[in-house]
């Protein structure tokens, strides 16, 4: 493929009404697959972690490290399901990070209607995973793929706020009677950041806007989460990630994220957190490290300990270490895990990934068919669909709402 062959241009609606138009030249076949390893290790890797702290998540320390051993938990504890020990079962935070990605490839398909890309097909993205906690299994009402997936219909854990939340704008209904509006709530609970890695894996030659990437994923957590410090640590994630595709390394990465951050109102919850997690992990790594900077139930504190743990342990080799210290605490262990699995997938691709975990992670052949439409749609999508066409079975697929 010719570098200069091909301009791509792209209109980008922001929020505020402002638009960003980058142009870019193609880019060459080793940097899409480059790109493609990171978005797959960024959404297998997150799955993995939450996976790996999902049975633990209210274990507290001393139980952790008395079933798994001192070094934590570095393989999937068994569940008992209909008593059949099962493992790798993933929990809601793989649930709507999923439907995160679903929303995001709507979204984008959505602008050949040239309204650009409306963040509120996010929150009915939203809505049809509620449908997966309020329901057996589907009930062929709903459009797109995703939602007729069985394995999905199983409720694990979800956070009160974010079920609640949703509730409530269906007024006892089916449709959404406050579409695209925020919650009502004042929660900073991590039900918002442990979901918003997605926003990051824009191709960087086409989507070339690192505060769009912020503003756009705490708009999307905002539809559960009202507090501000719970939308800036998801928008915090989003610029993490999203620099880290760009090639920076991850202590740049996290720079950016801070620097980003200190643009913003209400800000210094998340800046103070993310700082002291740098701090902590320029000692040795410990589990009394991680539990310091909290429990990982509300926003900044989750993303602040999954930081810790892959600056603490950030080599490719190192990675089944750092999601072991993300999830061996007393706190929300399958949070500070996918967090943690979503910055060092996305770092080192999907090849760094556990292979005793990546194996037998729930809905690994789900979680790898939506990586890889979600690039087909944002480096290829013109092949696919287009107000003049073509018109292909992809529009049935990821209907533009």
């Amino acid at each position: 493929m010719c570098a200069a062959a091909v301009d791509l241009h792209l209109s980008v609606a922001l929020s505020d009404g402002g638009t960003i138009v980058t142009t870019a030249s193609a880019p060459e076949r080793d940097q899409v697959e480059a790109y493609r390893s990171r978005v797959r290790g960024c959404l297998l890797g997150g799955a993995i972690g939450d996976a790996l702290g999902g049975p633990v998540e209210f274990w507290d320390l001393e139980r952790i490290q008395a079933a798994c051993g001192p070094a934590g938990v570095r393989q999937y504890v068994p569940e008992d399901v209909d008593g059949t020990h099962t493992y790798g079962r993933i929990t809601d935070d793989t649930q709507m990070t999923l439907f995160t990605v679903e929303g995001i490839i709507r979204g984008a398909v959505r602008r050949d209607r040239g309204l650009g890309f409306t963040v509120a097909v996010l929150h009915h993205a939203y809505d049809r995973w509620l449908d997966t906690q309020l329901q057996s299994g589907p009930d062929g009402e709903r459009d797109g793929w995703l939602v007729t997936e069985r394995w999905l219909y199983s409720r694990r854990a979800p956070g009160n706020t974010c079920l609640s939340a949703l509730e409530g704008p269906r007024g006892g209904r089916r449709k959404l009677e406050r579409f695209g509006e925020p919650a009502r709530n004042d929660s900073k609970g991590c039900g918002g950041v442990m979901r918003s890695a997605p926003f990051g894996l824009m191709p960087p030659w086409v989507w070339d806007s690192l505060p769009w990437q912020l503003e756009t994923a705490a708009e999307a957590a905002g539809y559960t989460h009202g507090h501000p410090t719970g939308q800036l640590a998801s928008g915090a994630l989003a610029v993490l990630v999203g620099a880290i595709v760009r090639g920076q390394e991850l202590p740049d990465a996290v720079d950016t994220t801070v620097r980003l951050l200190r643009e913003q109102d209400h800000h210094e919850e998340c800046v103070l957190a993310i700082e002291r997690a740098a701090e902590a992990a320029q000692e040795a790594p410990s589990a009394a490290a991680i539990t310091s900077l909290g429990g990982g139930w509300v926003a900044e504190e989750a993303l602040a300990m999954a930081i810790y743990a892959a600056l603490a342990h950030p080599g490719p080799d190192e990675m089944l270490d750092a999601l072991a210290l993300a999830v061996t605490h007393s706190g929300d262990s399958d949070s500070t895990g996918a967090i943690c699995g979503n910055i060092l997938g996305a770092l080192h691709g999907e090849t760094a990934l556990p292979p005793e975990l990546a194996f037998e992670v729930e809905g690994r052949g789900t979680i790898l068919s939506l990586a890889d439409d979600l690039i087909y749609e944002l480096t290829a999508g013109a092949r696919l669909h287009g107000d003049h066409g073509p018109i292909t079975r992809w529009t049935e697929r990821y209907p533009g709402w």
